[in-house]
């Protein structure tokens, strides 16, 4: 048998140094293609509906083949959160030498999590779009508490295109940057108990299941909503391995790490052997295995195993989704992580109207949304701008990104397409 705690201390003696952060700026900006193959390259009848299931998401646009011939989309469409698990290797130029010889080894062995984010769209995803994206260090940001030691922030921002070179998606990820071992020292003497739940507990949140559902086909008009209004609850969880494992099923790989089996396996710990840690039967496993192995996130400084932020993200889009109905588009979501979600955690979902104004876009609602666990505590803020269909202006029109924007797409997936080209000479 192997000792966890052992392991974790020889994998995590990492510590931040000033040239770490130098180095970090000097990608500040550099645009590079994504080369990370996801699970979901391409759009599918069955990767839409294995991503909604995953969701715990029963809308018949995502999941049903036919349904969304009837809607204004003419086809089955994929909830817009998808683009984030979505991509294909992006062909184009590399970063520069000077700049990736500077990055290499930046950073190793300093935990990761991601804290929040933003999402804008642009474009619907339908059956046969394939997905390629680039994208560069926007921001970084070095924070020293008492409580904390030294963390670090680091803001990626990725744009998502189609087969047709349009945007589809900008995407924004806030990552926190913090040593493990100090990781460790703040957590280990966690109060936090273990959920546990009485029949009279689990029947209040079947009860919300089963309330629950998507408006779908019945128009949520812009004129019919009012500033203050409530949306109507929804709950996720008690969060369990299962849940994981249904996210993961429903395409997220977490590329380019991702989760592999034998040989594949193998091979993956050959290329990035800083990842695996052995676990407590001497076998190397996967650091990422702290959002299902209890042991492992006690290691590293929690309770108990916890979920992935874009899980997160992507039960906040299946609550405006639900509200919103078939004819709606959510143009953009802001979401912040405050506090871990455990493994038995339960949150509840909650959710209003802030503002309501007209745009390019026609009607749009501002939402503000937050979610709370079983001890009463707000884990996650969201922020929400949703397009609504008008008894008036008629069917929503879809946004144009910034003329830049779109300029350095179409530089991109040009040069994309010329390499494609070469490849097949």
């Amino acid at each position: 048998m192997t000792d966890v705690t052992t392991e974790f201390e020889k994998a995590t003696e990492a510590v931040f140094t000033d040239g770490d952060v130098e180095r970090a700026r000097l990608l500040l900006g550099v645009d590079t293609p994504i080369k990370n193959q996801e699970h979901v390259t391409t759009a599918s009848y069955d990767s839409i509906r294995n991503f909604a299931w995953g969701v715990g998401d029963s809308n018949p646009l995502y999941t049903d083949e036919h349904y969304g011939e009837s809607t204004r989309w003419g086809s089955q469409v994929a909830p817009n959160i998808m683009s984030q698990i979505m991509g294909a290797p992006m062909l184009g130029d590399p970063m520069p030498d000077e700049i990736k010889r500077a990055a290499k080894g930046l950073f190793t062995g300093i935990h990761v999590f991601v804290s929040g984010g933003s999402n804008e769209w642009f474009r619907p995803i339908l059956p046969g779009d394939r997905i390629v994206g680039y994208a560069g260090e926007e921001s970084i940001e070095v924070k020293n508490s008492e409580f904390s030691g030294t963390s670090v922030i680091q803001v990626r921002r990725s744009v998502r295109l189609n087969q047709r070179g349009e945007i589809v998606a900008i995407q924004r990820v806030v990552r926190v940057l913090s040593e493990r071992k100090k990781a460790r020292e703040r957590g280990k003497n966690s109060t936090i108990e273990p959920a546990s739940y009485t029949d009279e507990d689990m029947r209040r949140i079947e009860e919300i299941y089963a309330q629950e559902g998507p408006r779908g086909a019945d128009p949520r008009y812009w004129e019919d909503v009012s500033v203050g209004d409530d949306l109507p609850p929804m709950v996720k969880g008690p969060l369990t391995t299962t849940e994981i494992i249904a996210f993961h099923a429903g395409g997220y790989g977490f590329a380019p790490y991702g989760l592999k089996s034998s040989r594949l396996a193998y091979e993956n710990r050959q290329r990035i052997p800083a990842f695996f840690v052995k676990n407590d039967q001497g076998v190397p496993d996967v650091a990422q295995r702290l959002h299902w192995d209890s042991e492992w996130a006690k290691a590293i400084g929690n309770p108990r195993a916890y979920d992935y932020g874009v899980m997160r993200q992507t039960w906040l889009h299946h609550y405006l989704t639900d509200w919103a109905g078939d004819d709606a588009f959510v143009l953009r979501q802001e979401d912040s992580m405050r506090k871990f979600n455990y493994q038995g955690d339960t949150q509840f979902i909650s959710g209003a109207i802030t503002q309501k104004r007209q745009t390019p876009e026609g009607g749009v609602v501002d939402i503000e949304m937050q979610m709370t666990n079983q001890r009463g505590e707000k884990t996650t803020f969201g922020t929400a701008t949703v397009a609504l269909p008008s008894r008036i202006g008629g069917a929503v029109v879809l946004p144009q990104p910034e003329i830049s924007e779109q300029r350095k797409a179409a530089e991109m997936y040009a040069r994309h397409l010329e390499l494609v080209a070469e490849r097949r000479r």
